[in-house]
């Protein structure tokens, strides 16, 4: 590691693997990590699982699209997106993206778009790293009246587009059957469906920043390959309606992201460095508590990101998993030592500038992480469901996690073809033979789960708290 002193964007900040102090210290550590990949896989975290899950939600993102006959694109982000939570771990967030708008670089002419296309042009000069301010160049011939509605005066007559108002005419859409909508949240307009689906909606608009993505693109690098190099950079970046925290501009300022890109990265990480992801985001979870997401793990995955890019990727395996954790969590301490953590995608832009860190979280935070870095691979034992799996009995864990992963398979299927299967209410067609066959496995796996559990001495009440319980 650097000293914390050296410049933000430099790579030297990202570890490179370490080494242990002596050889049979050496393979504790990698036991354990293979132990741990191991409990890991049956937890829901093994490449299958992901890989279903990713297909799964980028088969409903497309569906929902066709469905809105391309006036929006849904891209379902976040670890939903990347395939590392299962249905009701954690909540589901979707980017939808205005077709009918594109904004562009400084530099780049917008005579090559159709007529209905409103095109923005973005002012990045007085604006943080990442963030710009977007002014109208062009009026479509078909325009939303959030769009329409959002526009201001810049003080010299020329009509920016508001962040602040944009979200805000979102927020006043009609509200779906059975849906709570929450207070904003950054870019984000939170709800919850039935009192259990938690979802956030961002509203975002594409950006055409070739500048940006070919800077990244050109970066020496380990990782990830030229071929997934040139996918990140075609699927281009988006502006979320959120400006950089004290800025005179805020409510006009948008902020340049790259979600469907970084699932693609995220796609790219081997299963050692996207084991070491979940462990870092379980870690912050169950043993950070952070709770204005002072350190979230959008923070987390930029370590990985620059970790994976940083090193050869053949030092990434099975029995190295602990150790790298050990590096990640030494990247994250001076990472709150110095506030200081480029962006990946940007790395003028520092992560930890807006983090609303206290003195008093800083110090524990960083007290915290220096006794796990002292632990070794017993520090995996901070975390309840490693801990839970360890002391288990192997048989029983492995005939659970089974049943776990198919019922997950089956929903996720359930899920796309109930989406096919529905009306323009989404009342569901139950009479469809693959929706029946579907829901018939559902409950044929419920079952077998409640007669187990029951005979090992649990209270289940229904199947229905069987599902939560398992796809939590």
């Amino acid at each position: 590691m650097a000293e914390s002193g050296t410049r933000p964007d430099e790579p030297e900040r990202f570890p490179r693997q370490g080494s242990m102090s002596s050889k049979q210290d050496l393979i504790q550590w990698e036991n354990t990590s293979v132990e741990t990949c191991t409990i890991l896989s049956w937890l829901g975290y093994g490449q299958e699982i992901i890989q279903a899950r990713k297909d799964a939600y980028r088969e409903l993102g497309k569906l929902w699209t066709a469905w809105e006959c391309g006036e929006a694109t849904l891209i379902i982000t976040g670890s939903k997106g990347e395939g590392l939570s299962s249905y009701l771990e954690s909540d589901v967030d979707l980017m939808t993206v205005n077709n009918r708008v594109f904004c562009l670089e400084d530099d780049v002419k917008s005579s090559a778009f159709p007529g209905e296309i409103t095109v923005l042009r973005s002012l990045s000069r007085r604006s943080y790293h990442g963030h710009c301010r977007l002014l109208l160049e062009r009026l479509g011939t078909t325009i939303h009246r959030q769009v329409h509605g959002a526009f201001c005066d810049d003080g010299y007559g020329r009509e920016l587009l508001s962040s602040d108002l944009y979200v805000n005419n979102w927020s006043n859409e009609d509200l779906h059957e059975s849906e709570v909508r929450h207070e904003r949240a950054g870019p984000s307009i939170p709800s919850t469906v039935h009192g259990h689906m938690h979802s956030d909606y961002v509203h975002a608009l594409h950006y055409y920043c070739p500048n940006i993505l070919s800077k990244w693109a050109a970066r020496p690098r380990h990782w990830p390959p030229p071929e997934a190099v040139q996918r990140v950079v075609s699927l281009g970046a988006f502006l979320t309606p959120v400006g950089f925290k004290g800025s005179e501009y805020q409510h006009v300022e948008w902020r340049v992201c790259f979600n469907a890109g970084e699932i693609e990265l995220i796609s790219n990480l081997n299963d050692t460095q996207t084991k070491l992801y979940v462990l870092l985001k379980m870690i912050k979870n169950d043993v950070l508590h952070p709770r204005k997401k002072e350190v979230s793990s959008y923070t987390l995955k930029n370590i990985v990101l620059w970790m994976a890019e940083n090193n050869p990727q053949a030092s990434f395996h099975k029995k190295s998993l602990l150790q790298w954790l050990h590096e990640a969590l030494d990247a994250l301490r001076v990472a709150l030592i110095t506030l200081e953590l480029p962006y990946y995608m940007i790395p003028e832009r520092n992560l930890m500038a807006t983090s609303g860190l206290d003195r008093k979280q800083q110090r524990t935070w960083i007290s915290t992480i220096t006794d796990m870095l002292h632990e070794g691979p017993r520090v995996i034992l901070r975390l309840p469901k490693i801990r839970q799996c360890i002391v288990a009995h192997p048989e029983p864990l492995r005939w659970y996690s089974g049943r776990r992963i198919e019922l997950e398979l089956v929903w996720l299927m359930r899920m796309n073809r109930g989406f096919i299967c529905s009306d323009e209410n989404g009342k569901v067609d139950d009479t469809d033979a693959i929706v029946q066959a579907l829901k018939r496995r559902i409950n044929e796996v419920l079952t077998d789960v409640g007669v187990r559990m029951r005979m090992e001495g649990s209270r289940v009440i229904n199947a229905q708290a069987i599902f939560d319980r398992i796809l939590m």
